[in-house]
């Protein structure tokens, strides 16, 4: 399986989008201080998560959430 997630700053409640085949050890390594863009964020916790059976579907539904009608789809679904 492969996930397209959004993870949410404790910090500052900022989002992050990403794509992944495991969630649990992508979340590992945004709060672990490896990710420059997370780094300074940290802790993250898992917001949300979709799942897709081939990785271009990931990536597909990872480039919508970072676009605008993916910001508000996700806004209109109260999912951010």
């Amino acid at each position: 399986m492969y996930y397209a997630y959004i993870i949410k700053s404790l910090k500052d409640g900022t989002f992050y989008k990403g794509s992944s085949s495991d969630l649990d050890k992508r979340l590992l390594y945004h709060n672990s201080g490896k990710s420059k863009y997370t780094k300074s964020k940290r802790p993250w916790k898992l917001h949300y998560f979709e799942s897709f059976t081939t990785k271009s579907e990931a990536i597909r539904r990872e480039l919508f959430f970072k676009s605008i009608d993916g910001y508000n789809w996700l806004k209109k679904n109260n999912i951010i």
